[in-house]
């Protein structure tokens, strides 16, 4: 065994230790079986949770949806832009809309600012061990990964790319290496089209509905088309829209 094994393989044996020592009487079960897998354990229950998440952002995704469903938009709130970060509007149509973010609307600590739902231990959505609310937070570890997926879908490429069978969302052909990830319908047109759309059902056009691995050069053609009718809509440009 080389020196690294030998570090590697003490390293987990404390972490282990430290996780086993933290470990409540309840526990979800997927959730510690994938950290004891890991090459490098997760030392305490937290970061085996949010270990989990980061490996199944397409859960995340569906259940930060599921958990919007169960909130509903608060009452008189509509999706707006604006330039006023302390207000927690978004500036541009490419973030995704989240009332629970914006102070007006904002539930405080033990509620996640992107659902709505209350937060409990260790940042998980149900509340197992019985203990109420978590005060020290405003995310579940879910919606987190879920934002992240949101934003920034080509980080999951590979992902939607097996999913997809290794196939053009647009034309069934085989994917090549420079394929790119693609919003179906286009986020300027869920903005200028859509926008008056029930809460939480707008997040379905960040989510995996509205998502497909597309080769390069369709959706360089795709995205002309939509250049060109976005550039027949200027009555629905924004000033915030970045």
């Amino acid at each position: 065994m080389s020196k690294w094994q030998e570090e590697k393989a003490e390293r987990n044996r404390q972490s282990l230790a430290r996780l086993t020592k933290a470990l409540p009487r309840i526990f979800p079960p997927s959730v510690l079986s994938r950290a004891l897998s890991r090459p490098f354990v997760p030392p305490t229950p937290r970061l085996a949770i949010d270990s989990y998440w980061r490996a199944h952002p397409i859960r995340a995704d569906r259940l930060a949806r599921a958990l919007a469903a169960r909130s509903g938009a608060p009452k008189g709130w509509s999706w707006r832009l604006g330039d006023d970060r302390k207000n927690g509007l978004p500036a541009t149509f490419r973030t995704p809309p989240a009332p629970y973010r914006e102070r007006a609307y904002a539930r405080g600590p033990g509620f996640c600012c992107v659902c709505g739902q209350p937060v409990y231990r260790f940042g998980w959505h149900v509340d197992l061990w019985d203990t109420g609310v978590n005060r020290n937070a405003v995310w579940h570890c879910a919606c987190v990964i879920a934002w992240q997926f949101w934003n920034a879908p080509s980080g999951q490429a590979r992902l939607l790319r097996r999913l997809q069978g290794r196939r053009c969302g647009e034309t069934g052909g085989r994917l090549w290496r420079s394929a790119e990830v693609d919003h179906c319908v286009p986020l300027f047109r869920v903005w200028s089209k859509y926008r008056d759309a029930p809460w939480p059902e707008l997040l379905d056009y960040w989510g995996l509905p509205n998502l497909q691995v597309i080769n390069r050069d369709v959706h360089a053609a795709k995205c002309a088309t939509e250049a060109h009718d976005r550039h027949a809509e200027p009555s629905q440009r924004n000033p915030f829209q970045g």
